[in-house]
C-alpha cells in the first residue's frame, strides 16, 4: 500500500504474506571458486523476519535520485525504515523537510543538525528553526535489484 509519493521517495507500508518463506541454502555461496553442493543445509527463510525487527514501526520507501549514491543508495532501491529507532549522528535517516521527504545522513553536533548527502553534487542542508523538520525514521536495510 502506497502512503506517500514525493520527488525523492515513495513510502509503502509492509504487507505480511503468510506462507511465502523462500528456500535458504546455508552453504555460504562462494564468490571465488565454486564449492561442492553436496553438503548444503536447506532451511526456510522469511525476509520479513530478517529485515523487519519492529513490524508496527517499519515502512518501505523507494529511492528516487542520486544524492545518496556514495552510501550505496541508488535510484529505485527499496529502503527498509524503522520509525522506532532513535536518530543518531551518522545514521541514514528519512526526514520530512519543508513538505518533502528526503533521505540523508544525519550529522548532529550539540544542538545543530545537518543533512549530509553522499554525493558531492548535492549541498549539505543545515536545519534551522525556520524549517518544518521531522526525522521520520532510520534506514535499516537496502534492497537492490541486480
Amino acid at each position: 500500500m502506497i502512503l506517500h509519493t514525493s520527488k525523492s521517495l515513495t513510502l509503502f507500508t509492509p504487507e505480511a504474506i503468510n506462507g511465502l518463506d523462500a528456500v535458504f541454502l546455508d552453504t555460504g555461496i562462494s564468490a571465488g571458486f565454486p564449492s561442492p553442493a553436496e553438503d548444503f543445509k536447506e532451511e526456510r527463510l522469511s525476509l520479513d523476519r530478517e529485515l523487519i525487527k519492529n513490524k508496527e514501526a517499519t515502512f518501505f520507501a523507494r529511492v528516487s535520485g542520486q544524492s545518496m549514491i556514495g552510501a550505496g543508495l541508488d535510484d529505485n532501491d527499496l529502503l527498509v525504515i524503522d520509525k522506532g529507532l532513535e536518530p543518531e549522528n551518522n545514521k541514514i535517516a528519512v526526514c520530512f523537510l519543508d513538505g518533502e521527504f528526503t533521505v540523508k545522513r544525519l550529522k548532529v553536533d550539540k544542538d545543530e543538525v545537518w543533512l549530509q548527502p553522499e554525493n558531492p553534487n548535492y549541498p549539505i542542508i543545515k536545519i534551522t528553526s525556520e524549517n518544518d523538520f521531522i526525522i521520520w525514521g532510520i534506514v535499516t536495510n537496502v534492497i537492490k535489484k541486480v
